[in-house]
Formats: C-alpha cells, structure tokens, sequence
C-alpha cells in the first residue's frame, strides 16, 4: 500500500540524499539507487514494470498526479514547490521524480548484440547512444574504463528510458572483452570499408570511442572489421552519439 509523507523542511536528510542523487554524477555508486524527473522518464520506468523505491512530488503537482504515477511506490513524498525546485538538476524542474534501485551488475553476455563504449567522454553522447542502442536491437552496453557514468542524470535524461531496457556494464577492462563471441565492428573517419558496402554481421559488438581521441589502438587491432562512414559534405568527423546511430541502423536493416 502506498503510503503519503509530506516534507517541508529543507534540513531534511531524505532531500538531502535527494539532492545528492539527482545533481551527483556518481552518487548513486555508493547508494545503490538513482534519480529520474520527469513524466516520461517515470512512466517509462513503469512501462518496464520497475517498482520505484519513492516518489517525489511537488506541491502543486501532487493533486494532479495521475494514479499511475501516484500508486507506483511504496511511499510518496510531497514537499514544496521550492524545494523541489532544490532537489532538481534542471533548469525547469519537471514536479515529478522516482528514487529506483540501481540493478545488479550482471557478467558479460558473450553472444548478445553489444556496445562497447571506449572513454565516451560526454555523458549526453552517453545516454544518445544508449537510446540508439534500444532502438536498434543492441541489448547489451558495455562500458570500458574512463567512460561517463551511464546512470548519471544527464545520461538518464539523455536516454529517454533506454537504461530500462538494457543490459549494462560499466568499469570493465579491455581483458574482459575476451569473453565476447561475436565479432568486433569499429568505425573511423579515416580509414576501413565504407558502411554502405557491406554486408554487417549481426549480432556484433561496435565499439564506440572518445570523441577526441577515437578508439584506442589496442582495440583497434582486436577488431575483425574497420567501418568508414562517408561524409561527402566535406566534414572532418561525426558526432561519436551521430555516428553510433547510423553505425547501430546499418546492423539492425542488414539483420532484418
């Protein structure tokens, strides 16, 4: 049974754990649960039948609260406006958020579609490429060393609700990767084939890199074959979450 817990004090360590999930980065490592505002975002959480641990709600927003979201978790907490407001990373607080448990690291799946994700710096390219990847059949997300934290406001709200339907790994070792039975696929935009003529292997793992620095070397030389994707408006590189999405596409129409 859901139960209501008005909140109107500022000093509160609930809020201040709060405040911590949703602007923190990594905050949710060492409590084992993360943040996500927003209608859609919690509603995608229910559409994947995930059971919050609390729900937030401002003030004003709480009367209007559809039941969905108002008998998704077993405790509701409303507080003011304002210290919603508080709590929220965004510049227009969304009036709504989950508290969800953060989900068992699992081993690598060695047969699965994957993407390996190589020091992806910007957590929104992070949470672009993660929703490209629920799009297009890649169930599995592996992220190496280096890489933005894949549960990371930023990256939630990027991902739109890809996190809850895929499988992810973050600070793996390069060594880990030997556990992977399909084959490697790496782009550049310098070298290998053109990605329209050929025929992609799926499932496959596409390694995705810095947006900087590209694919390490080391990984480069594991990769059974090198991508380029052609760019005849004359611009020196893509995008690495652009990329990610015509790399992921080309697989997913070659496998239908």
């Amino acid at each position: 049974m859901t139960s209501m817990h008005p909140i109107a004090s500022r000093d509160n360590p609930l809020l201040k754990e709060l405040r911590k999930l949703a602007q923190g980065n990594t905050a949710y490592r060492k409590t084992g649960r993360f943040w996500v505002e927003g209608e859609h975002l919690c509603s995608a959480a229910i559409v994947r039948r995930l059971q919050p641990a609390i729900a937030v709600f401002a003030q004003s927003y709480w009367p209007q609260a559809s039941v969905q979201l108002a008998t998704a978790a077993p405790k509701n907490v409303v507080v003011p406006d304002a210290l919603f407001d508080e709590i929220s990373s965004l510049d227009s607080p969304a009036k709504v958020g989950f508290v969800l448990d953060l989900p068992m690291q699992t081993s690598i799946d060695p047969h699965v579609p994957t993407v390996i994700l190589d020091r992806v710096q910007d957590a929104g390219n992070v949470g672009s490429i993660l929703r490209s990847a629920a799009a297009f059949g890649f169930s599995q997300v592996i992220a190496l060393q280096e890489t933005a934290a894949l549960w990371s406001p930023k990256a939630l709200r990027a991902g739109m609700g890809a996190h809850f339907g895929l499988q992810m790994l973050e600070g793996v070792q390069e060594a880990d990767l030997d556990l992977l039975k399909v084959p490697l696929v790496v782009t550049s935009s310098h070298q290998g084939t053109l990605i329209q003529a050929l025929k992609l292997p799926f499932p496959c793992a596409w390694v995705l890199g810095h947006e900087g620095q590209g694919v390490r070397q080391s990984l480069l030389e594991r990769a059974l074959i090198h991508v380029r994707i052609g760019q005849p408006g004359g611009e020196e590189s893509l995008n690495v979450a652009a990329a990610a999405a015509i790399c992921l596409h080309s697989s997913a129409v070659g496998a239908a």
